[in-house]
C-alpha cells in the first residue's frame, strides 16, 4: 500500500521508514507532491495529527499517515506539549528548543525533571475518511541538565530513557526505534489496522 507520509521533518521520515520497512507498505513523504504543511491548530495531538493526515490525503488523493508528538515535562506543567516544534517561536530550530527549556529548567533537581516523549499517529484512507485510526505511545524519562551524545533529532540530546539511563542521542537508531514514542504509537496504529 502506498501512503503519503504527512511530515517534513526528515528524522522522522527515516524512522517511519525503518520501522514499517518488514511490512508492505511504501512511504512517500508530502514533499514528493509538493505539500506544504497546514497550520497545526489543534490543541492535542490527536487533532494535530489528524489535520495532517486529512491535509495530506486531500492533495495526494492517496491515504495519509501523520503523527503529532512532543515533549511533556512535569515541573513545566506539561509544557511544551503540543507545541514542541515551536517552544522557542515560530520556525525555532532544535537547538532554540532545547536551550529555552534548559533555561526553563534551571535549577530544577534532576529527580524533579520528569519527563516523557508523547506520540499520536493518524492514519486516513482518503481525506473525507468518517472513521481514522489512530495510535498512541508514551516514552518515560527526564530532562538532562546538559546535551548528550550526537545522534537523533529535536528534544533527544536532552532527554534520558527511564529504562536505561542513556540519553536519546546516545542511542543507536536501531535502539531508539525499538523502544520509541513513535514506536509504539505504530504498533498500537498497525494493530488497530489490523496489520
Amino acid at each position: 500500500m502506498r501512503i503519503v507520509l504527512a511530515t517534513g521533518n526528515r528524522g522522522k521520515l527515516a524512522e517511519f521508514e525503518a520501522m514499517l520497512a518488514p511490512l508492505r507498505f511504501e512511504l512517500a513523504p508530502q514533499s514528493a507532491f509538493g505539500i506544504e504543511p497546514p497550520d497545526e491548530t489543534g490543541t492535542t495531538f490527536a487533532a494535530n495529527a489528524l489535520l495532517k493526515a486529512r491535509h495530506a490525503a486531500q492533495l495526494s488523493g492517496l491515504p495519509a499517515m501523520a503523527d503529532d508528538s512532543g515533549l511533556e515535562v512535569d515541573a513545566l506543567d506539561g509544557a511544551p506539549g503540543v507545541w514542541s516544534a515551536r517552544y522557542a517561536g515560530p520556525g525555532a530550530s532544535d537547538a532554540d528548543n532545547i536551550a529555552k527549556l534548559l533555561r526553563a529548567l534551571h535549577g530544577v533537581p534532576p529527580a524533579a525533571r520528569r519527563a516523557r516523549f508523547r506520540c499520536v499517529i493518524a492514519f486516513v484512507q482518503s481525506a473525507a475518511d468518517p472513521a481514522p485510526v489512530f495510535g498512541a505511545g508514551v516514552w518515560e524519562g527526564r530532562i538532562l541538565e546538559a546535551p548528550r551524545g550526537t545522534g537523533g533529532f529535536g528534544y533527544d540530546p536532552i532527554f534520558e530513557d527511564a529504562s536505561t539511563g542513556r540519553g536519546v542521542a546516545e542511542l543507536t537508531s536501531a535502539d531508539k526505534n525499538s523502544r520509541s514514542h513513535r514506536r509504539q504509537a505504530l504498533q498500537a496504529l498497525l494493530s488497530a489496522l489490523g496489520q
